[in-house]
């Protein structure tokens, strides 16, 4: 039988602790041996080339036996039954007994593989938690704590009692992963670490995703030499055998971190994750300076402070959130009064300290209408207007805050000493209107443990991570920043821009109120001077007129030899020229009445109003000899006068305008149409229509006049061969509008034409 091991020599050559494969390292710490067994017929597949001193059993003879060949028969059966338990319980490991000594067994699945990790407690004692007391001491601490850092302190000082480590500290994340030790217990001749805080690629994202996976991870001897874990070669079998280690505790550490620890001096360690939201958010790191193996059930009352600390750090961010947002809040308050209050808030209000408060800023600039209104801390009006015109042209739709101005505009470096940090909104969309808060720079000395430049460094390849190997305080002066913004400042900062706008619209809409109040005002006004002109131009006009035309119809039926033929005509036409002018008056009343009387929606049936037009027109059609047809009309909801006015105007034009050599043909047909059949911007897409078309073989007309014709006025031939006075079309168009509705003609000259009217259904 072939044995080989399964040593993963890319975590053995240094290299890149970026890329290192760490969960698959193929060894482990020697504290302890493993085993890993098939999931049904629990045989062993793989174990450490440890076994011996452990169990008197070599790795050769090991493998490829089932665990009840290894273990008494009892024990074998009883760990089947364990180990196919849906969920298996870490915390409660399964005893294993060889010889007299007892080994703590920890069981996790891999994949197909179950690996056991087996650790000895030679006397068979459990050494259980007192958890009683442990979690009377939790709650006593979370009562006298008032703050976080307080609670952390307390939770490192209380896990150095349970552990004996010689250091814990409480290590937080900040955004970037950079962490920063915030409280920490220790031995009295220890230097402190407490403050100090350490790059992010001291602890590389596979690291960081593994203490996500495995809360608990332990070190007991930095100077341990690695045990490889080994399985049978078997030849058909061409693929690289690895066992993901993700979730052990005896699993090997990568040699950076080990490399990493001795530059600290550091004998033994252990981790406890903290997490919030499935995110890592520190860590409780235990350094002792000598080895120390930390039995399992000890391990697991350090694993509890972590889980007591974890449940109350939102807890308390939430709490001292809320103490900070009570007293922005209040401030929010007290702004949104004034502007509630104040009219003229931008102009007499802008200055209050609450609107500074509300966001907790050292100043605050409302650009409005062209003009700066500002308050606090501020930088000059040039730099001002330069900023503000660059944050609306990139911010229009959404506001921005930021803690480091310079980082999105690098020319704010320059007034970081008035606001580094800046919370904006836009309060238009058309010109560079906008609300700023900013707070000054905060020049801080933050205290790295080591030159955090140090842990990337050349090679052939370009940067390359590495283990620092310095760890003396290493300060450095941090500029062009503010402090952050917290989330209830910029929840007040972007409530009290949106009140603003309201109040800015508000104002807008009362101010264009009363322009139109007046506008109304001079409308009715000359709307009632149109009136008056109107019933004069259609009612005192027609008396003069009506004298004119019997005058001059008496002068002509005289035979007076005196009367020249000269005189006569003039007379005849002075006569024709006021029956001209009185057909143009009514024909301005009807399109003045079409736009101004009141519009009572009946139903009109078109077929009734047809049969009632071609009786009346019966002179015109017998005189032209026209044939008129019409296809069944449907029945609208329309005003019944208006509508009789459309066809009689239609189907007179369509009498009037005709061919000399051909008698005149109309015919009048409707159907249904949608709106986005009809290629014409009038229409709406979604709505449906009626149309109805008047077509005849007229004499036409040339395309480019399809909409001059619906001009008041406008006429396409001379009066003398059409009589009219071009108003005819106009009226069409107007009760078409009055319908909701349009008109469209179609025609070619010499080919007749056809006007097709759309009336909305419903």
């Amino acid at each position: 039988m072939n044995i080989k091991n399964i040593v993963n020599r890319d975590i053995v050559n240094l290299t890149n602790c970026e890329s290192e494969p760490i969960h698959i390292p193929g060894s482990i710490q020697p504290h302890g041996f493993l085993l890993g067994v098939e999931n049904d017929t629990y045989r062993v597949e793989f174990c450490s080339e440890n076994t011996q001193p452990y169990i008197g059993l070599s790795p050769d003879w090991l493998l490829g036996k089932s665990l009840s060949e290894i273990f008494p028969a009892e024990q074998a059966d009883d760990f089947g039954v364990y180990a196919s338990a849906s969920v298996i319980d870490a915390a409660k490991p399964f005893v294993f007994t060889i010889d007299g000594t007892s080994f703590n067994t920890t069981v996790h699945k891999s994949g197909q593989t179950i690996i056991l990790e087996l650790e000895p407690f030679p006397d068979g004692t459990l050494n259980l938690p007192n958890l009683y007391n442990q979690t009377r001491t939790f709650v006593s601490i979370m009562e006298k704590a008032t703050f976080l850092t307080g609670l952390c302190q307390e939770i490192a000082h209380e896990t150095r009692i349970i552990t004996g480590y010689d250091r814990v500290m409480i290590y937080k994340f900040d955004e970037d992963y950079n962490g920063e030790v915030i409280a920490e217990s220790k031995r009295e001749d220890l230097g402190s670490f407490s403050g100090q805080k350490y790059p992010h690629t001291d602890i590389p994202a596979q690291a960081r995703e593994l203490y996500i996976r495995n809360p608990l991870r332990m070190i007991a001897d930095i100077n341990y030499t690695p045990v490889p874990i080994l399985t049978i070669d078997k030849s058909e079998d061409k693929s690289n055998k690895s066992l993901d280690l993700s979730l052990s505790i005896l699993r090997s550490v990568s040699p950076m971190h080990i490399e990493y620890c001795k530059n600290m001096g550091v004998g033994a360690t252990l981790t406890i994750s903290l997490l919030q939201n499935g995110k890592l958010w520190g860590l409780i790191a235990c350094h002792h300076y000598s080895p120390k193996i930390l039995p399992h059930y000890t391990r697991l009352s350090a694993l509890l402070q972590g889980h007591f600390l974890t449940s109350q750090i939102a807890v308390r961010e939430v709490a001292e959130e809320f103490e900070l947002g009570q007293q922005v809040e209040k401030s929010l308050s007290d702004s949104l009064s004034l502007l509630h209050e104040n009219e003229n808030f931008i102009g007499a209000q802008h200055q209050s300290e609450s609107l500074l408060n509300l966001a907790n800023a050292t100043g605050v600039v409302i650009f409005y209408n062209g003009v700066l209104y500002k308050s606090g801390l501020v930088p000059p009006d040039d730099e001002l207007i330069r900023l503000l015109k660059f944050l609306s042209e990139k911010h229009l739709a959404h506001g921005i805050h930021t803690s480091s101005l310079p980082a999105i505009y690098p020319e704010g470096k320059s007034m970081t000493n008035y606001g580094a940090g800046i919370i904006y909104y836009s309060m238009s969309s058309g010109n560079h209107d906008g609300i700023l808060w900013l707070r000054q720079e905060r020049i801080e000395m933050v205290g790295w443990a080591g030159d955090p430049n140090k842990a990337m460094l050349p090679n052939k390849d370009g940067l390359h991570l590495t283990p620092r190997k310095s760890f003396e305080l290493w300060m450095e002066e941090v500029k062009d920043k503010s402090k952050p913004w917290r989330e209830s400042e910029l929840n007040a900062a972007s409530r009290f821009s949106y009140a603003l706008q309201k109040h800015i619209n508000f104002q807008l809409i009362r101010a264009q109120e009363d322009k139109n109040r007046i506008l109304n005002e001079e409308l009715k006004t000359a709307n009632k001077e149109l009136a008056n002109l109107n019933w004069i131009s259609t009612h005192d006009l027609k008396e003069p007129l009506r004298k004119i035309q019997i005058f001059a119809s008496k002068v002509l039926d005289r035979e007076d030899p005196d009367l020249s033929s000269q005189v006569k005509d003039s007379v005849e036409r002075m006569r024709f020229a006021a029956e001209k002018m009185q057909l143009l008056i009514e024909d301005i009343l009807a399109y003045s009445k079409a736009g101004s009387m009141e519009k009572v929606f009946e139903q009109v049936d078109l077929n009734l109003v047809v049969k009632d037009i071609l009786s009346e027109l019966q002179d015109a059609i017998n005189e032209k000899n026209a044939v008129i047809e019409s296809d069944p009309l449907p029945v609208l909801d329309a005003v019944p006068f208006q509508v009789r006015q459309l066809f009689i105007n239609l189907i007179s034009n369509a009498i009037k305008f005709t061919n000399p050599e051909s008698a005149p043909e109309i015919h009048i047909s409707a159907c249904l149409v949608k709106g986005i059949e009809i290629a014409d911007e009038k229409a709406r897409m979604n709505q449906s229509y009626h149309r109805i078309s008047f077509r005849d073989n007229g004499s036409g007309f040339e395309q480019e006049y399809t909409t001059r014709i619906f001009d008041i006025f406008q006429r396409l031939h001379p009066a003398h061969k059409y009589p009219g006075t071009g108003i005819g079309l106009a009226i069409c168009k107007k009760i078409m509008e009055n319908h909701r509705g349009f008109i469209i003609a179609r025609s070619e000259p010499g080919n007749g034409s056809v006007f097709h009217v759309y009336f909305p259904v419903d």
